[in-house]
């Protein structure tokens, strides 16, 4: 018995008596194919999570267009009137000034957090000195620390720093700022030194033997190549310290009455909820939780395929 290969599909033929017939290929079964219960329970997990996240963003966007009796009638009703006069109101109750301090916070914070964090992630995970591994597990460990056990302390040291630097004691955006950045730094490194690791280092070394610096090495050649994963890490941190509550309850209050108010979005919602009383202005309260839900939305909605890619491309390479 004799085999040729198939002119048009490239397959070896098998010659029995004078005629060739060409093999049927082997189809390869991928990992998923036999998988069908998984699959069903897997789908419905998904579709389970997905009532679970929207339902309640429905409701509170719902609310927002209706009256107090509307809303103690009935959770999914239509609104009777279609307006904007909430959202007007919660505007003009404080939810602006909120907005916009919290607009200032992570301004400041992100863009600390970002460069830092890249910069600390890039040296640990590129270069070889003594103490590397030492400095990433006290990133590591910070990580791990839970930010109740330091409110107390942190309290304190943010007002006496306050008796020596007026601009970085309670009630202040660069205070506040600096705090955002120290808690948002251990997560940064972390998630960023595996991300730089994983990128080639020809591309690197090309550029040091054209005499390429290490600072412009940095931002122009590794910073382009881990894009997706700063942007991934970009979106967590916005994520944390926008929702952040328990930070700005604790730092940013009031020292006098001359003092101005500074609250952050989600402690000025708060603050709204507790002054108005039994008198609640449930729409114009519901308003301002749209207000504060849409940046958050609009951000991961316009960068989410960025965000898939750099989740995932550190393990693929």
């Amino acid at each position: 018995m004799s085999t040729n290969t198939d002119a048009t599909t490239g397959i070896p033929a098998q010659r029995n008596g004078g005629n060739d017939k060409p093999r049927k290929p082997v189809k390869e079964q991928r990992f998923a194919d036999g998988g069908g219960v998984l699959n069903v329970f897997s789908h419905g997990f998904l579709a389970l999570w997905a009532v679970l996240i929207i339902g309640p963003l429905v409701w509170i966007i719902l609310g927002s267009f209706k009256n107090n009796a509307e809303i103690g009638d009935s959770a999914w009703s239509w609104p009777s009137h279609w307006g904007f006069d909430a959202f007007t109101r919660a505007w003009n109750k404080g939810i602006g000034d909120f907005f916009v301090s919290t607009v200032i916070v992570l301004a400041g914070s992100l863009t600390l957090t970002m460069l830092l964090g890249s910069m600390a992630a890039y040296v640990l995970a590129r270069y070889e000195f003594r103490g590397n591994r030492l400095i990433y597990y006290f990133f590591v460990a910070g990580a791990m620390f839970p930010v109740y056990l330091a409110l107390v302390p942190l309290f304190f040291m943010m007002k006496n720093l306050g008796t020596v630097i007026p601009w970085l004691g309670l009630n202040q955006y660069a205070g506040l700022i600096l705090v955002y950045t120290a808690y948002s730094l251990p997560f940064t490194v972390f998630f960023l030194h595996s991300f730089f690791r994983s990128l080639p280092s020809a591309v690197h070394e090309a550029a040091m033997i054209d005499g390429c610096s290490h600072t412009r090495a940095f931002f122009q050649v590794m910073v382009p190549m881990a894009k997706s994963g700063l942007i991934s890490v970009f979106i967590f941190n916005v994520l944390g310290q926008w929702n952040q509550y328990l930070l700005p309850l604790t730092l940013m209050q009031q020292q006098s009455s001359s003092d101005p108010d500074r609250s952050m979005l989600a402690q000025g919602l708060m603050n709204l909820a507790q002054q108005s009383g039994y008198a609640s202005d449930f729409p114009g309260l519901f308003a301002g939780m749209t207000i504060a839900m849409l940046p958050v939305l609009v951000v991961y909605l316009s960068f989410q395929r960025q965000v898939q890619a750099g989740l995932t491309s550190a393990t693929l390479k």
